[in-house]
């Protein structure tokens, strides 16, 4: 088998099934489409890819769990979060972003939304801002985490606004405390939010990315809105383990281009309120790093969160 060349190697892969890690739980933006591309990969490979969901610790624990595989027929399905934002934000981490995760494929685009309780009286975010002015020190906020608490707290913080956020272990509780009306605004994936949405219990006022959704045409972006500071996309991808070879990143790449360019797994993401977008290990690489140099921007405009 050294002899082989790698491509050779490559094309024989995958010799057994696959796992596949979700460092975040079940019903989660990056598990609902690790287990629609999981799908579709097993029928490619005839292998059987098992999504296993590792969460904990906002995906560091299942991405740690991942970069101590060290096994090529291991990969990790995530958010982009644990190569462009933790590095900024931990001081120390039990794996080396640039080493120990290497970037294969993205395969969708999440959108984050700012989103209020339907009770609450404003439409749009600078309506928000204009509330939360009348009512210093009044109102809560949280997070699904990733980049969010630190893009959030910059923007209250340039907004002027006297706003408590209220941290949660468990998204979904967050997610029903806002409708609820207990929290007044949530920064989060819009998968979270999507069923309140739809059931008229939350209202959305912007999603974070550089573009509208298709799926609220209506809704603008925080750009959009007056806050540019709020802007961030929330890329999915597929990562491989430290040593993974080009030819075999090229293979699982191709491969996963293939499923995304399928129209039924375009049309299932968008019902949970993404955007399919593949590509090759290259393009994936420069988004992180595009992702990496803007965020690290706005971790020194906000702080290093305490």
């Amino acid at each position: 088998m050294a002899l082989w060349p790698a491509q050779v190697i490559a094309q024989a892969w995958p010799q057994r099934p696959v796992r596949m890690i979700v460092p975040v739980a079940p019903g989660s933006s990056p598990d609902v489409a690790a287990r629609i591309f999981a799908e579709r990969l097993k029928a490619r490979w005839a292998q059987p890819v098992i999504v296993e969901n590792r969460p904990g610790a906002d995906g560091l624990i299942g991405t740690a769990a991942f970069a101590a595989a060290q096994d090529d027929h291991t990969l990790l399905f995530s958010f982009a979060a644990p190569l462009t934002v933790y590095p900024a934000i931990h001081e120390k981490l039990s794996y080396h972003p640039m080493v120990d995760v290497i970037p294969i494929s993205m395969t969708a685009e999440t959108f984050g939304t700012i989103t209020v309780p339907a009770s609450l009286p404003v439409r749009t975010l600078p309506e928000f801002v204009e509330w939360a002015r009348t009512h210093p020190g009044q109102l809560n906020w949280t997070s699904g985490g990733g980049a969010f608490p630190v893009l959030f707290a910059g923007f209250a913080r340039s907004a002027k606004l006297e706003l408590t956020e209220v941290p949660y272990r468990d998204q979904n509780l967050a997610v029903q405390d806002t409708a609820a009306g207990r929290i007044q605004v949530i920064v989060t994936p819009i998968t979270a939010v999507l069923p309140l949405v739809q059931a008229g219990k939350l209202r959305v006022l912007a999603v974070t990315n550089r573009t509208r959704s298709p799926m609220w045409l209506d809704i603008p972006t925080a750009t959009e809105s007056g806050y540019p500071e709020l802007a961030f996309e929330g890329l999915l991808g597929v990562f491989g383990p430290r040593g993974m070879s080009d030819e075999l990143r090229a293979r699982i790449s191709a491969d996963i281009r293939a499923v995304a360019a399928d129209a039924s797994v375009a049309e299932r993401l968008a019902t949970n309120g993404q955007l399919v977008r593949a590509s090759t290990p290259e393009e994936f690489a420069a988004a992180i790093q595009e992702q990496r140099t803007a965020f690290a921007a706005a971790v020194g405009h906000a702080g290093r969160p305490k």
